[in-house]
């Protein structure tokens, strides 16, 4: 079943604040394998002209991604998350994301579409400071996958 196009602009309540760390930031870049010393070295983020070490573009997915359960926990939005895949992800940034930055994200719906027998959800997560200035908004795209055709029965017959 479509989901319901009156959620398109729906916003939701901004998330607990995340405070980031260094260590956080450090664990992040290499698990992701990214070597970029001013993730990891003061120095050479100085040298770069920033006041610490900054995380990795991609570091705030895990707290716009679990801010965007608002949305998919929604009873009234209807969303089957067992058929939910990730569709695509994108940031734009402010300004990088630094150590002891504490963080919110506000979710709004932004689209829901369908095509192919499938709901295709975007998402738009806007990361603030505690100064409530905008650091980094993550656009998320989700596909609920719709139910696959039945297969109809075939016969066999023995030999």
């Amino acid at each position: 079943m479509a989901l319901d196009q009156s959620f398109v602009g729906r916003s939701y309540p901004p998330t607990r604040p995340y405070e980031v760390g260094r260590e956080k930031i450090r664990e992040f870049a290499e698990a992701v394998g990214d070597t970029n010393p001013a993730y990891t070295d003061p120095e050479a983020a100085a040298a770069l002209g920033h006041p610490d070490v900054i995380a990795p573009p991609t570091f705030v997915f895990a707290i716009t991604f679990k801010a965007a359960r608002q949305v998919t926990e929604d009873p009234q939005l209807g969303l089957d998350y067992d058929r939910v895949v990730h569709g695509d992800q994108k940031f734009v940034h402010v300004r990088p994301v630094r150590p002891g930055d504490r963080l919110t994200v506000s979710t709004t719906i932004q689209a829901i579409k369908s095509m192919a027998g499938n709901d295709i959800l975007d998402v738009r997560g806007d990361v603030h400071d505690d100064a409530g200035e905008l650091v980094v908004t993550a656009y998320t795209k989700l596909v609920a996958r719709g139910p696959e055709a039945e297969e109809p029965a075939t016969e066999t017959k023995g030999a």
